[in-house]
């Protein structure tokens, strides 16, 4: 080999495509990149679980936000009404939001911490702070019996169960709005909108009728049996 030959030094070599260490530069990149990603959904996950998992009862509300158009809805049937309104399981308070933008003095129940919060957030952000209440509470535990607008989203699981609580405890000048399902035995005095958006209006005075006709009938059984 002549004075001018140059051999490769062993970085060179250790440099060159496929080498050990830029497998090792991979990897390494793979792990960070892995990290990462994993790190990202976990904040994800943390920070979307608290607001759409339905809280642990045996009958549950879980939350799927109402649409505009069944706000709307909502408002448009209460349009004559005024005084107390309560949104039973009130998720992220856009309902009782928008009933306070229309004069009524607006309250919430929720069971979950985090959407009331995030409620009481958006009532001050929207500057209904003074005319909305929202408490963590589960309705079961709840009187309603000063409220003369009550607004309810449920599921079909607990309609009846609360047909029952809500006829014993709100007076006979109360109005109910069920939205997107009906309550099973009352009939609604009215219906608006369609599909998902439907709201279906129930008068007091009529469903707190079939109590006393109820009573009536077992009065009557009563007697026959006697």
């Amino acid at each position: 080999m002549s004075d001018f030959d140059i051999k490769p030094s062993p970085t060179t070599e250790n440099n060159k495509p496929g080498s050990g260490s830029d497998t090792s530069l991979k990897k390494r990149l793979g792990v960070i990149a892995t990290c990462v990603v994993g790190g990202s959904l976990v904040a994800l996950y943390s920070v979307a679980v608290p607001f759409v998992a339905p809280a642990l009862r045996k009958v549950c509300l879980p939350f799927v936000p109402a649409t505009s158009t069944q706000i709307e809805n909502v408002l448009k049937v209460l349009l004559t009404r005024s005084g107390s309104l309560v949104d039973i399981g009130s998720g992220d308070g856009r309902i009782v939001i928008a009933a306070a933008k229309r004069g009524f003095k607006a309250v919430g129940f929720e069971l979950n911490p985090w959407l009331v919060w995030y409620s009481r957030y958006k009532a001050w952000r929207e500057g209904v702070h003074h005319s909305t209440s929202f408490y963590i509470s589960d309705l079961w535990k709840v009187s309603f019996s000063q409220y003369s607008n009550v607004v309810i989203f449920g599921v079909p699981q607990m309609m009846e169960q609360l047909e029952i609580k809500l006829q014993t405890e709100l007076h006979s000048s109360a109005k109910v709005v069920a939205c997107r399902f009906p309550f099973p035995t009352w009939s609604p005095d009215d219906i608006a909108g369609e599909g998902i958006d439907t709201v279906w209006i129930y008068d007091a005075k009529t469903f707190k009728t079939l109590i006393r006709n109820d009573k009536d009938n077992e009065g009557q059984d009563d007697e026959t049996r006697q």
